[in-house]
């Protein structure tokens, strides 16, 4: 039997630390390392497990997790990064394996792995593909809106959400943020989906814990030869073919739907793709489902651990 892969979990007490130290809970394939709370305030101590581990999953704060990898000399260990930092950096892979047709060997092979936005995993699964496949032009002017349960925000959004004395406005049931237009996830939506421009984006947070619907507005008769709904669904159908966490739903299932629930996927590691339309009009919204903790942070993450230490993607979700 092989040795378990020694695995270091830095920033292990946040949100997204505890959800992926619960979906490693029981493998015995893998090693998870804990530190107590006195070694994690210990330089030291720290630094020792981020160069012993053959796999560190970063979940800290943006310049903590470029501190932490600065801390890293053994080229043996390899990297995880749940946070902001590293998303559009050069020398890291991207870890959404299912965007490209070569992803998943990528980050087989790679060393440095950011972990995507919840935000943008589920943009770039609308968008990628479809200015790939030439539908959506790389400077056609895109907007994006949606939903995200409040966990999405960290500990201080959560707390804001659960305090019973918050001001009024936090006890709508849901609000728009993000009003200046310069959300942290826009340079990873532009760059990694190809678009020559940054997308307009409209986030809003509900009042629910987890769950998100991230919608892409679409003019089909503006597009380059206007193309259909059918069109747009095929090209996602082509883009995903048998991905066990990614799923298309049909045409007849989308048109079949009155409304579409922001926590229809909560708990789950997967994200599920719609294309609503009226033919008629030229228009389509299609619209990603996930749970924000899950395909769009700690179920993420755990995949690209999986994939990088060649084990089934779905072990643990």
């Amino acid at each position: 039997m092989s040795k378990p892969a020694r695995i270091f979990i830095d920033g292990a007490a946040g949100t997204t630390g505890l959800e992926i130290r619960e979906r490693l809970a029981g493998r015995g394939e893998l090693a998870v390392v804990a530190l107590s709370e006195a070694d994690r305030k210990n330089a030291a101590a720290r630094k020792a497990a981020l160069n012993d581990a053959d796999l560190v999953i970063l979940c800290l704060p943006d310049e903590a997790a470029r501190e932490a990898v600065a801390l890293i000399d053994n080229p043996a260990t390899r990297v995880i990064d749940a946070s902001t930092a590293h998303r559009v950096a050069p020398g890291w892979t991207y870890g959404f394996a299912e965007l490209e047709p070569d992803g998943y060997q990528t980050i087989a092979a790679a060393a440095r792995v950011s972990n995507p936005g919840c935000w943008a995993t589920g943009f770039l699964s609308i968008v990628r593909p479809l200015v790939r496949a030439g539908i959506i032009p790389a400077d056609f002017p895109l907007t994006a809106n949606g939903v995200s349960g409040y966990s999405g925000g960290g500990k201080s959004m959560i707390a804001q959400f659960q305090n019973a004395d918050a001001p009024d406005y936090t006890l709508s049931i849901s609000h728009l943020y993000g009003l200046g237009l310069t959300h942290k996830h826009i340079p990873e939506m532009q760059l990694h989906s190809g678009l020559a421009h940054p997308p307009l984006f409209e986030p809003s947070v509900g009042r629910f814990y987890r769950g998100m619907l991230v919608e892409v507005p679409l003019q089909l008769w503006a597009l380059p030869g206007k193309p259909a709904p059918r069109d747009i669904h095929a090209a996602l159908m082509r883009a995903y073919p048998d991905r066990p966490l990614v799923k298309v739903a049909s045409l007849e299932d989308a048109a079949a739907a009155r409304t579409l629930d922001a926590e229809i996927l909560a708990g789950s590691n997967g994200l599920t793709l719609y294309v609503f339309a009226n033919e008629k009009a030229g228009q389509a919204r299609v619209v990603a489902a996930l749970d924000n903790l899950g395909k769009g942070a700690s179920g993420a993450a755990v995949q690209n651990m999986n994939i990088m230490l060649g084990l089934p993607e779905t072990a643990g979700l």
